[in-house]
């Protein structure tokens, strides 16, 4: 499971150094792509082929699935870190979350999230906003804390 926020660097040639507590999971392989709320998503390759299943379960006759299938898997790209536990992120998905330099990697269960850190802020702030708002959505949803 991932957890918590980093603050790395995206270097001169499009790499990110993945935080040295996700190196392990990440060895194999991640696949990263357009997330939704302008951040990209970063899965495990394992992840990846699990989210790959439910999607393919999706009704294609539904024009918002198609869409959302041609959003996704379009712009996928797959890594595997070097050995000092660096993934490429391509120009195409930096531009796409509004990544120069400075990234905010989160830890989102089984996904990394990648941000342009003043977006994050931003998303983040709304959440501090109203947290209740967003737990009494949950629960409606059969989520209880």
């Amino acid at each position: 499971m991932f957890l918590g926020e980093y603050e790395h660097t995206i270097d001169d040639k499009g790499r990110l150094t993945i935080p040295a507590k996700f190196r392990d999971e990440l060895e194999t392989g991640v696949v990263i792509t357009r997330g939704l709320d302008g951040c990209l998503w970063a899965y495990p390759r394992g992840e990846w082929e699990k989210v790959t299943e439910k999607i393919a379960e999706l009704p294609t006759s539904d024009q918002n699935v198609r869409n959302f299938v041609r959003f996704f898997f379009s712009s996928a790209f797959d890594s595997i870190p070097d050995r000092q536990g660096r993934i490429l992120i391509p120009q195409n998905l930096r531009d796409y979350a509004g990544i120069s330099s400075e990234t905010a990697v989160i830890g989102v269960m089984n996904r990394l999230e990648l941000w342009n850190p003043t977006k994050w802020a931003d998303v983040f702030a709304k959440v501090e906003e109203n947290p209740e708002a967003i737990v009494s959505q949950l629960q409606d949803l059969g989520v209880n804390f």
